[in-house]
């Protein structure tokens, strides 16, 4: 399974209740809209189009025809907001129906009480909603997600390690509501207290892309998600059935499996690297691999970067293709959300995303019905394995895919 973070098709119908203007988010077809202005050409899809692409998204850069065995269809977000991290677990088979919204300016009292009993020095910053943690780190609400539905901790690495920044980020997850704390540290262009700015919906936090976080090189990123049932998730369920299971990229950060291989990586040649690598591997396996860059160049607001990695997700989606023939095997590619970089702020937006399969020995195409949730992509993945998807804590197999 490939997850092309940040990859949406379109609006969903409730896109625009937060800001209006999302309403008419449209990541895939934007970026090739501004490909074909910048470079003077289409961009150049030949795998993705072969697996279905085009009969998913109208733009007329994308074929309409393919001619290897694929379903293909896409998939409502099926958890609230827009989020890496929701994302994943849902495709997993999670139930993220409880995960609390919450902004840290309403949780100051028992996050800076539970700071100080592990033994931190914490003030606000500047009397507001940031908490400023052992003069180094600044505790703040997410500003790239949805209002509320993360919560950051951020350092610059030329201040202090990754592991005193990972402390701190811990000691908040124990009494965050919210679905995920992430841990933050790279080399900044200033003082991280220079880029902090108000959100949306009464949030305030650090405009990571703005600090040089993202293009200044040695990011480090730990991602702290909500407790949840990981054992009945797609990851353990195919491990406790003999399966041997690599998560590669973002997915090795924020997918729970003792059992996995985990190739963590950034850059997208690593990424796809990795990848063909734990595919070529001889025998049945779970490989799932995100490819995280997409989703950065959606928050730098670059939609000729953002055209640049999929022309290389591209690339490795054909080496992929070409050592899938066996009649079992199977490719997914889909995404975890939008990130629209024409629409004119950083963060994610929420879009339907595709839901792309190859399925050598299969006869001809096959256009599936809208999944009402990423969950059921995972489901469908795992009836693909021969495991029971009803084992997996949320989602239905998506009808017909994979029975031909």
């Amino acid at each position: 399974m490939v997850v092309i973070d940040g990859f949406g098709v379109g609006a969903m119908p409730d896109a625009g209740v937060l800001r209006p203007g999302d309403a008419a988010a449209d990541t895939c077809g934007h970026v090739l809209d501004h490909a074909r202005e910048a470079f003077g050409r289409p961009l150049r899809l030949p795998a993705l189009g072969a697996l279905g692409l085009g009969l998913v998204h109208p733009h007329p850069d994308l074929a309409r025809r393919t001619q290897l065995p694929v379903a293909a269809g896409r998939a409502a977000l099926g958890y609230p907001g827009a989020d890496t991290f929701a994302g994943h677990q849902t495709m997993m088979g999670a139930d993220f129906s409880r995960v609390t919204v919450a902004r840290l300016g309403e949780h100051l009292e028992e996050v800076t009480a539970a700071l100080r009993a592990a033994g931190h020095r914490v003030e606000p910053l500047d009397g507001g909603p940031v908490l400023v943690v052992d003069g180094g780190v600044l505790v703040h609400d997410n500003l790239e997600a949805d209002p509320g539905i993360n919560w950051n901790a951020s350092a610059r690495l030329d201040d202090l390690d990754f592991d005193a920044l990972l402390a701190v980020a811990r000691t908040v997850r124990a009494v965050a509501p919210v679905a995920r704390v992430i841990a933050v540290g790279g080399h900044a262009d200033g003082p991280l207290p220079g880029f902090v700015r108000p959100g949306d919906g009464g949030t305030v936090g650090l405009d990571t892309p703005a600090s040089g976080f993202y293009r200044n090189g040695g990011l480090q990123v730990r991602h702290l998600g909500a407790q949840l049932d990981h054992t009945r998730q797609l990851p353990e369920l195919a491990a406790r059935a003999g399966v041997p299971v690599t998560l590669v990229g973002k997915a090795a950060d924020i997918l729970a499996c003792e059992a996995a291989v985990r190739r963590p990586a950034v850059p997208t040649a690593d990424v796809l690297a990795h990848t063909l690598e734990a595919v070529r591997a001889p025998g049945e396996a779970l490989v799932v691999a995100n490819v995280q860059e997409s989703d950065l160049a959606g928050h730098q607001r670059d939609p000729e970067r953002y055209a640049q990695i999929l022309e290389q997700v591209d690339a490795g989606l054909a080496a992929l293709v070409a050592l899938l023939d066996e009649p079992g095997d199977r490719l997914v590619v889909t995404g975890d959300h939008g990130n629209d970089p024409t629409i004119g702020h950083a963060h994610h937006t929420r879009e339907y995303v595709p839901v792309l399969i190859h399925r050598p020995g299969a006869p001809g195409v096959e256009l599936l019905p809208d999944a009402g949730s990423l969950a059921d992509v995972g489901a469908t993945a795992a009836a693909a394995l021969g495991l029971d998807p009803a084992a997996l804590a949320n989602g239905t197999r998506i009808p017909e895919a994979g029975a031909v």
